[in-house]
C-alpha cells in the first residue's frame, strides 16, 4: 500500500472524517486487522483563516508548501489536502513537490461524470462558490455548475465557518441547508456536491432529494484506490 500524506486541519473537524472513513475504506477493502498507510500533517486553522481573511492567499500558499514538502521527506507517496478551498493554493503548495497530488475537484467531478450527472449545485465556502479556481476544473470536465443566490452563499460560508468548523451541529443549521439545497433543485441541480469537507455534517443522501457526493467521502475512496493501485 502507498502512503498517504494528509495535509489538514482545515479544519480538525473534517481531517477527523478524513482518517475515520480512510481506516474504514481500508477495512472493507483489505479485511482484517489492516489500516491505512498514513502520514499526518495537521496546521493550526486559526492561522490560515487569518491569512485567507486577509486575502494573503500567498503567504497561505507559501506555508501548505513547506507541509507538501515535510510529507514528502516523511516518506508520502501521495499527498491528499483535506479541505475544498485550500485548493486555490494548489499550485503554489505543490511547487517543488515530487509526489503527486489527489486534486479533490478533480476526484469530485470524475465521479458526477461516471454517475451521468451534468448540472450539479455547490454548496461551499464564498471563498470556492465564488471564485473560479475550482468551479473551472468542474466546468473542465464539462459540468454545468449551479450556485446558490448571494444570500444563500453567505449563510453556508456562515455556518462553516461559525459552527460546522468549531464541530457545532444545531438543527437550526441543518434545516437552513435543506432549503438551500431544496432551491439549488429547484434551480435545476440534478445532484448537489457538499463542496466544503464540514458540510456533509449536515447534509447527506437522507434530507437531499437529489443524488450527493460528499466530497470528502469521494476524496477518501479516490485516495483508498490510488494507494491500494
Amino acid at each position: 500500500m502507498k502512503t498517504i500524506g494528509i495535509l489538514g486541519g482545515m479544519s480538525a473537524a473534517s481531517t477527523q472524517i478524513y482518517y475515520r472513513e480512510l481506516c474504514r475504506l481500508t477495512a472493507e477493502r483489505l479485511g482484517g486487522l489492516h489500516s491505512p498507510e498514513l502520514l499526518i500533517r495537521s496546521v493550526d486553522f486559526a492561522d490560515i483563516e487569518a491569512l485567507q481573511a486577509a486575502g494573503a492567499w500567498d503567504r497561505a500558499g507559501e506555508r501548505l508548501n513547506e507541509e507538501a514538502k515535510a510529507l514528502e521527506r516523511g516518506g508520502a507517496d501521495v499527498l491528499v489536502l483535506a479541505t475544498n478551498t485550500m485548493h486555490k493554493v494548489a499550485a503554489r503548495m505543490m511547487d517543488g513537490v515530487g509526489i503527486p497530488l489527489l486534486h479533490i475537484a478533480d476526484a469530485t467531478a470524475s465521479r458526477i461524470v461516471a454517475a451521468g450527472f451534468r448540472s450539479p449545485g455547490l454548496m461551499a465556502t464564498a471563498f470556492t462558490m465564488e471564485q473560479t479556481f475550482y468551479t473551472d476544473r468542474l466546468a473542465a470536465a464539462g459540468l454545468e455548475v449551479i450556485l446558490p443566490g448571494a444570500d444563500d452563499r453567505a449563510e453556508t460560508h456562515r455556518i462553516i465557518y461559525d459552527e460546522l468548523c468549531r464541530q457545532i451541529v444545531s438543527d437550526t443549521s441543518r434545516e437552513a441547508y435543506v432549503g438551500i439545497a431544496r432551491r439549488l433543485v429547484d434551480r435545476g441541480a440534478d445532484c448537489l456536491i457538499l463542496g466544503c469537507t464540514e458540510v456533509g455534517m449536515l447534509l447527506d443522501q437522507g434530507n437531499v432529494s437529489v443524488p450527493v457526493f460528499d466530497t470528502t467521502l469521494v476524496h477518501c475512496e479516490a485516495a483508498i484506490a490510488l494507494a491500494l493501485s
